[in-house]
């Protein structure tokens, strides 16, 4: 299943990670030492974003057939609402 919450940790990564190197372009035009802080900063926060987007499809709990839930809204033990229902007739 599929965690929301990680992929919005992911996705605020991976912003971080590009304002800290739009902070290392500027940096280095002004010939700062730090601007190389900056640009090692933004690396490891795009490889921590992209490791947050592997995880929940890498540990995605898997049903009986072996098929992954990618929708994590919907259980699956439920029956599904949207099939249609089983009419009897009675004699």
């Amino acid at each position: 299943m599929i965690k929301v919450l990680k992929l919005q940790k992911a996705v605020i990564a991976i912003i971080l990670g590009i304002i800290s190197l739009v902070v290392y372009l500027l940096l280095r035009e002004q010939k700062e030492d730090v601007a190389v802080y900056f640009l090692e900063a933004s690396g490891l926060l795009f490889i921590l974003g992209a490791l947050m987007f592997l995880y929940p499809i890498l540990f995605a709990k898997k049903d009986g057939n072996g098929a992954v839930q990618l929708n994590p809204e919907i259980d699956p033990d439920l029956p599904d609402p949207e099939a249609p229902a089983n009419e009897q007739i009675r004699p």
